[in-house]
């Protein structure tokens, strides 16, 4: 599910240009992430008081979130449900065999 990714997340790439490549989540907007050496461009600059020569810069650019997918550290696709504990604790589980295994808390009981 694409809206349970975050900020750290390491995603695969489904669709685009660099479909099939993986990569960190360094940033995440409303319905675009920006993944870690994925979708890079060039941006020329031009020339400033503190730079007296204009330069290319590769930057990578947002891509769309319906374009990645959560991923484990082989490289394999997640299918991440939300599971509802009893204390109000929120947690995405996927399942990787018979059982399912708690990939990330999403939201935290603070208990007083």
């Amino acid at each position: 599910m694409s809206k349970w990714i975050r900020k750290g997340d390491r995603v695969l790439v489904v669709a685009g240009n660099d479909r099939g490549k993986f990569g960190e989540v360094l940033s995440r907007g409303a319905e675009r992430v920006i993944v870690q050496g994925i979708n890079v461009r060039k941006k020329h600059m031009k020339r400033t008081q503190e730079s007296q020569g204009g330069r290319i810069v590769e930057m990578e650019v947002p891509i769309h979130v319906s374009n990645v997918c959560l991923c484990d550290k082989d490289g394999k696709k997640l299918k991440v449900q939300l599971k509802h504990e009893k204390s109000g604790q929120k947690d995405l589980v996927h399942k990787k065999g018979a059982k399912g295994t708690v990939h990330r808390a999403v939201k935290k009981v603070k208990h007083v």
